[in-house]
């Protein structure tokens, strides 16, 4: 029986033409030096973001190669990683594979909050998942190593919490260390915020793991001998300095760096504060992905699907070329009129150039940093009149107070420049008095396949101890490939539940959606009883509360056994500027359990 497993993984390895890889670090010449199949590997890295799926995976791996990239970095796993590994081992890429551990408190990344201190089942939960990430990607020859946990001390309030939380995060690592002798164990931390918690509870890791932005990367070694630690670590999440460090300008916005800036702090940087390093193992520059947002404008290699400083900075860190063709240079770019009111023209100085000539287009853009997560992370159109030779004007939006105002200038390569400053806008309100929610395109899915959601079914009201919810449902499916389940298993009472922004909101924090223009609201329902009846709309949060549902509109129906399709038409007088609660359903009890299903819920 040996002797044929042995020969099966040889013809696989063969016709496959993979090797199970071996990743092992070593302490050598005063320094400390990472190996995969015993040849030196220095970790030449992004972090890596969006859909892994077989259309598209090529092309961005591809495009990774010609970067001089080796190594992707993921937070955590799902049902797309296989995917992700196979096209990544294919390309010759190794994978930093994340274990997601939760925050004890809202951080950067989500609105989720953890109690190391009592939660036992959480933490085992936890733990059961992070071992099966382990047991199932464990032999892939596309992992380099595995990183636990991503800024959880930062995230946590008191020592005492951290303490628990540092002896839980020795558990798993010590765990996959016995599991797996094959790849180190790494744990990530914001800057050094990890290092005394590492060094006295944590001894089964195996490389410290640190996002660092700007020049502070260099101090790393300095602070570790501080700390009286001698360990080789890796530069996880790197970039230029961000919002959470700027200085102010004199309207109250974080300065943004200029693209020139965001250009050295990468392809000098890594010169001079991350591969001279002795303990140094390598960087993950943040971040390879195609979004637009703040973050994008600010961090990403790309801005949509153009190209940003921090692409072409990237990839003369790791193989010395300079750009195919430079992005648009923005000498100047200023609001000539300030404190102005929305709906009002304001003249724009702006001096461009680029280098190969190439055609350039110019837009204007802005955000603003009040509200909700989803609300302060939108770039939002300008309306702009003029040209290049005679001029622009931008016309104020409907906000009140301090925007962030963006001139993009794209050339015909598909590179994109960007410049920021600041203006107010005087409308004579008090800007603490409502906080619209973020903008939208219609039509737009409050619920569609029960992925991405923009509220969160967190609400739960009534005899809800009897209530499951099932919001990627696959046994019946109107549209798509699943629908929203609710499932009561009581013979008496009521239940309701709430989709809502933020998640288990219940008007006390700013959230929710601008849905300005909406005529309808439609979706499709059934139950799996003839006998049963449901209210379905949305709003359910009243004014008496600071951050409250704008409009309410809702609807009582008798539901059948088969796939029905139901609208309310909204008021033309219906104030849709912030809608907190985006679909609410409450039913009673029918005498058994029942069930009811929903989908494609939309405002159009």
């Amino acid at each position: 029986m040996k002797r044929i497993s042995i020969v099966v993984m040889v013809c696989w390895s063969l016709l496959t033409n993979v090797s199970l890889a071996k990743t092992v670090v070593k302490k050598e010449n005063g320094g400390w030096q990472l190996y995969v199949d015993d040849k030196p590997f220095a970790i030449k890295g992004v972090t890596f973001g969006g859909d892994a799926d077989k259309a598209t995976i090529g092309k961005k791996l591809k495009d990774l190669k010609f970067l001089g990239v080796n190594t992707i970095r993921i937070w955590g796993t799902n049902e797309t990683t296989p995917i992700l590994l196979d096209s990544a081992n294919a390309y010759g890429i190794k994978v930093m594979v994340g274990i997601w551990l939760r925050h004890g408190r809202p951080g950067m990344e989500a609105d989720d909050s953890f109690d190391y201190l009592t939660d036992t089942k959480g933490m085992d939960d936890m733990y059961r998942d992070a071992m099966a990430a382990v047991n199932r990607y464990k032999n892939h020859p596309g992992v380099l190593f595995f990183g636990v946990g991503n800024e959880v001390f930062l995230n946590i309030a008191t020592d005492a919490e951290k303490k628990v939380y540092a002896q839980f995060l020795e558990r798993i690592c010590g765990d996959i260390k016995k599991t797996d002798a094959d790849h180190p164990v790494c744990s990530v931390e914001a800057w050094t915020f990890g290092l005394k918690w590492w060094k006295e509870y944590c001894p089964s890791i195996d490389i410290y793991g640190m996002n660092v932005y700007g020049p502070g990367v260099d101090k790393i070694p300095e602070e570790m001998v501080k700390e009286g630690v001698d360990k080789p670590y890796v530069i996880t999440e790197y970039g230029v300095s961000g919002e959470w460090e700027a200085k102010e300008d004199k309207n109250g916005l974080k300065v943004e760096p200029n693209d020139q800036q965001k250009y050295e702090v990468i392809a000098e940087g890594y010169k001079k504060w991350i591969a001279s390093k002795p303990n140094c193992l390598g960087v993950y520059v943040f971040h390879y992905e195609q979004n637009k947002n703040f973050g994008s404008v600010w961090l990403l290699l790309y801005y949509g699907d153009s190209y940003r400083p921090a692409y072409w900075a990237t990839r003369e860190a790791f193989t010395g070329k300079k750009p195919v063709n430079y992005i648009p240079s923005i000498k100047t770019f200023e609001m000539l009129d300030s404190n102005k009111a929305s709906g009002t023209w304001v003249k724009v100085k702006l001096d461009v150039s680029d280098v190969e000539k190439d055609s350039l287009q110019i837009s204007f853009h802005y955000n603003q940093r009040n509200g909700s997560r989803a609300r302060r992370d939108q770039v939002n159109v300008l309306e702009s009149r003029g040209n290049l030779k005679e001029g622009f004007e931008i016309l104020i939006p409907k906000e009140n107070g301090l925007i962030k105002v963006y001139a993009f200038v794209k050339d015909s390569y598909n590179n994109l420049g960007i410049a920021q400053t600041s203006f107010v806008i005087k409308n004579g309100l008090s800007t603490d008095k409502f906080v619209p929610g973020a903008k939208t395109t219609l039509p737009f899915y409050i619920y569609k396949d029960g992925k991405d959601l923009p509220y969160i079914p967190s609400a739960y009201m009534g005899d809800f101890q009897y209530m499951r919810v099932d919001a990627e449902n696959k046994n019946f499916v109107k549209e798509g490939t699943a629908s929203l389940r609710i499932s009561y298993g009581n013979g008496g009472g009521w239940f309701g539940l709430g989709f809502v922004d933020p998640v288990n909101d219940w008007g006390d924090r700013a959230g929710g959606f601008d849905l300005t223009g909406a005529k309808k609201f439609t979706f499709w329902a059934k139950a799996s009883s003839a006998d049963a009846e449901a209210t379905i709309g949305y709003g359910m949060i009243d004014k008496n509360k600071e951050f409250f549902d704008t409009d309410k509109q809702s609807k009582k129906i008798l539901l059948t056994t088969e796939w029905k399709k139901y609208e309310i038409n909204i008021p033309k007088s219906a104030g849709l500027r912030c809608i907190k609660s985006g679909l609410v359903i409450y039913s009673n009890a029918v005498g058994s359990p029942f069930s009811i299903y929903i989908d494609e819920v939309r405002f159009e």
